[in-house]
């Protein structure tokens, strides 16, 4: 409880469960017998849109935001959120703009190493903070900046000649996994960022002793968008999953208190939903893999629940970002 806006955060969504009268496994399957599944996607989604139109209004309310900084961990949702937000600010007279921090990154031969030799794009120093800061400058003195893009095969930095200027209703978001780190934007004055931490808090309960580990809604996102997006195994995705978690208590979790606010990004029907997809790619982790156990754990958690079919997600959900067919483009 040493972060009170989380704690507050996972206290409203808590409370917003027993009101919709949804706060288990077994609540939820009892919703999905009944044939009252769409009522309560259409519930569950229309709550997030009203937090993150919540957090259109708190941008407009401070007056002199200039940038909006989305961070949090691996899978949480900050692509979709990013496009939700904009869309929002769009409606209250905003223009968005997206600078994208992964086009920031060093060339590879600077790039940092870790313990194991390994190149370490997770930390701070894989990034060209000096660069980023001297465009965030000029766009902010209303100068015209050159975007960069990043080769990820070349590990080089490129320039396709796309340009960006400020313009007087414009406002820049900027998502990535440092960005409530003020060293990632020293020369930006405070005043002018505005940041948004995102946590996949789910509220449910498998029954009345066991809650759901909130990194487990995030590593079966992961699982399954590694799958439908980046041709990857479960085994390699659950092999990957420690370092991953490595890199969000060294950079991540240590921040989230510097949020001017905190989102949920959890949906209390996704699990239902991604099950369709986790299962049989987690039933092909074979007994002789060191992935196994995992594998296995994540099987009995999803078992607890019905399956809610695809066809039910909204185009715009934050799930689509998961399973794919969003309206999104991404």
């Amino acid at each position: 409880n040493d972060i009170p806006q989380l704690f507050n955060v996972y206290e409203r969504y808590k409370n917003w469960g027993k009101q919709i009268g949804v706060t288990s496994a077994c609540d939820l399957n009892e919703l999905i017998q009944n044939r009252k599944t769409r009522d309560f996607i259409d519930i569950v989604e229309t709550f997030q849109q009203k937090c993150i139109t919540d957090i259109a209004d708190m941008i407009h309310n401070r007056g002199n935001v200039k940038v909006v900084l989305i961070a949090g961990p691996s899978s949480s949702g900050k692509t979709t959120t990013s496009k939700k937000l904009s869309l929002q600010l769009r409606a209250i007279g905003y223009k968005p703009k997206v600078i994208e921090l992964d086009t920031y990154y060093v060339e590879r031969q600077n790039t940092p190493r870790d313990a194991n030799g390994e190149y370490d794009y997770e930390c701070l120093e894989a990034l060209d903070v000096k660069q980023l800061n001297q465009d965030l400058t000029d766009l902010f003195q209303r100068k015209e900046i050159k975007v960069p893009s990043y080769d990820f095969t070349e590990g080089k930095r490129i320039y396709t000649g796309k340009t960006m200027i400020l313009e007087e209703k414009d406002i820049l978001i900027l998502e990535g996994i440092h960005g409530l780190n003020d060293k990632l934007t020293p020369l930006v004055p405070a005043e002018y960022k505005f940041k948004i931490y995102l946590s996949a808090l789910t509220q449910l309960n498998l029954d009345d002793l066991n809650r759901i580990p909130t990194s487990d809604n995030r590593l079966i996102r992961r699982i399954v968008r590694d799958s439908q997006f980046r041709g990857k195994s479960a085994a390699e995705t659950i092999s990957m999953w420690n370092s991953v978690r490595r890199g969000e208590r060294l950079h991540i979790f240590p921040f989230q208190n510097n949020a001017d606010v905190m989102l949920n990004t959890a949906l209390d029907y996704e699990i239902p939903v991604l099950k369709v997809y986790a299962e049989p790619l987690l039933r092909c982790v074979n007994p002789t893999q060191k992935e196994y156990a995992e594998a296995s754990r994540l099987l009995r958690l999803l078992n607890h629940f019905s399956p809610i079919p695809a066809s039910n997600v909204p185009g715009r959900s934050i799930i689509r970002e998961f399973i794919g067919g969003s309206e999104f483009k991404y």
